[in-house]
């Protein structure tokens, strides 16, 4: 049974408005980037009648939005009770996480044969952004150029429907990596990872580039999954 975690004291929703979307894109974009960064909680039931006033919006929109999500796997409809966050259980990241280290290292690999010298420059400048990111302790930067630096990669493998499964799971994960890069004690060794990913795409070696992508999620996923049961043990505390 889900239980509510209705959070009263949130700042209510603001569209951002944008000329060049639709209303109904810009709600979804609104909710989901809510859900994304916790402003919407784990666990919170999503009222429509709520967020269609907080939005500005008729209910429609926010309707069709909510079942969107729910397809995404960031909303969980629960019959007679509504919608609710979908709460991430350490079992489900890890699941995730073991089938986007294979995708990966697929990607790598396939990079490693196809790969352009213009894709590969592409790599090293975003890795150069991602580390200075780093320095800085620019967390909207360090997912920023985190996902440049693996959409490089995709464009790179030249396989469309790798590339295709590989974003349907980011999505799904893409709120946990927020929290990830948020509270992981130490971002360095990521650092040497990209690199190595890129010394063995450069290098035409899709063995070391496989490699290199696997142990970058492997300890990615280590680190989300220490974050996840700090969260997990915190929110079980306060209850």
């Amino acid at each position: 049974m889900m239980k509510s975690n209705q959070n009263t004291s949130r700042q209510p929703l603001v569209l951002n408005p944008d000329s060049c979307k639709s209303l109904r894109e810009i709600v979804f974009e609104t909710i989901r980037s809510a859900i994304v960064h916790g402003e919407l909680k784990p666990g919170e039931r999503l009222m429509e009648v709520q967020l269609a006033e907080e939005l500005g919006v008729s209910r429609t929109p926010v309707r069709e939005s909510i079942r969107k999500l729910e397809l995404e796997g960031l909303v969980k409809m629960v019959p007679r009770k509504g919608a609710y966050v979908t709460p991430m259980s350490v079992t489900d990241l890890v699941e995730m996480m073991e089938i986007r280290g294979a995708l990966e290292g697929l990607v790598a690999r396939l990079a490693a044969k196809y790969a352009s010298p213009e894709e590969i420059d592409a790599l090293r400048e975003s890795n150069d952004c991602f580390e200075n990111a780093i320095g800085n302790g620019d967390y909207d930067g360090i997912i920023d150029y985190d996902i440049a630096f693996h959409e490089i990669l995709y464009k790179a493998c030249g396989n469309n429907r790798l590339r295709s499964m590989i974003h349907s799971l980011r999505e799904q994960m893409l709120r946990m990596r927020v929290e990830y890069v948020h509270h992981v004690t130490d971002m360095h060794p990521l650092r040497g990872q990209h690199r190595a990913i890129i010394d063995g795409v450069a290098n035409g070696d899709p063995d070391a580039a496989e490699a290199a992508a696997k142990a970058h999620i492997a300890t990615t996923k280590d680190d989300m999954v220490a974050v996840l049961k700090s969260q997990l043990k915190q929110s079980s505390e306060k209850r």
